[in-house]
This record gives C-alpha cells, sequence and structure tokens, in this order.
C-alpha cells in the first residue's frame, strides 16, 4: 500500500494523465490483491467488516481484463477503500503476524 500512495500523492491529475502511474499503481493493487488471498481464513474473519471476497475478485478483474479497467473505479478504490483495508491489515498483523514465532512465507505487500 505505501507504494500505491507513493505513486498517487501526487492526486488524481497525474494518475490520469500518467500512464506509468497507472500501471504502477494497477500491478501494486494486483499484487495486493493476490497476497490478500494467500491470507488465513482465520485471520481475514477477525477483520468481518472487509470485504476480502470482493478483493479477491477485483484482483482477477486487474489481472485479466487490465484493457477494460476504469480509471475511475481504480482511484474510488484508492480514495475510499484503501484507507480501511490499510487499518484491517495493520490490525490483523497486530494480532497474528507479529505473534507469529515461527512465520510461514507470506507476501504482504506494503
Amino acid at each position: 500500500m505505501a507504494r500505491i500512495k507513493s505513486y498517487t500523492d501526487t492526486k488524481k491529475d497525474s494518475f490520469y494523465e500518467e500512464t506509468m502511474i497507472q500501471d504502477a499503481v494497477v500491478r501494486n493493487l494486483e499484487v495486493m490483491c493476490g497476497s490478500i488471498k494467500q491470507l488465513p481464513d482465520e485471520w481475514k474473519a477477525s477483520e468481518p467488516d472487509t470485504p476480502w471476497h470482493s478483493i479477491v475478485g477485483f484482483r482477477n478483474r486487474l489481472a485479466h481484463e487490465y484493457l477494460s479497467l476504469d480509471l475511475e473505479i481504480i482511484w474510488d478504490i484508492i480514495e475510499n477503500y484503501l484507507p480501511g483495508l490499510e487499518i484491517a491489515m495493520e490490525n490483523l498483523s497486530k494480532r497474528f503476524w507479529e505473534g507469529c514465532t515461527k512465520r510461514e512465507p507470506l507476501l504482504l505487500v506494503t
């Protein structure tokens, strides 16, 4: 999420004008959503207000329907959904990840 935030800190106009920023954001969203799919169900169940299933479905759209992505939807997600997801991921990290003594390989995008 940190990368997405850094790519979009120049605001909406740059996102719409710069295809390199769009590509970077879309790729990082795809990786992040794919990583979320790997999270244990128990972890996701501890944050029931987070739409985990929709996040995984969104990853499939990013990966397989790349040419038909709507930049308005992508920007809406950045502005309105990533902040809540960031909080949920921080909660998961505090609740589960930081307490693990034996850490299984798990890709968490920051």
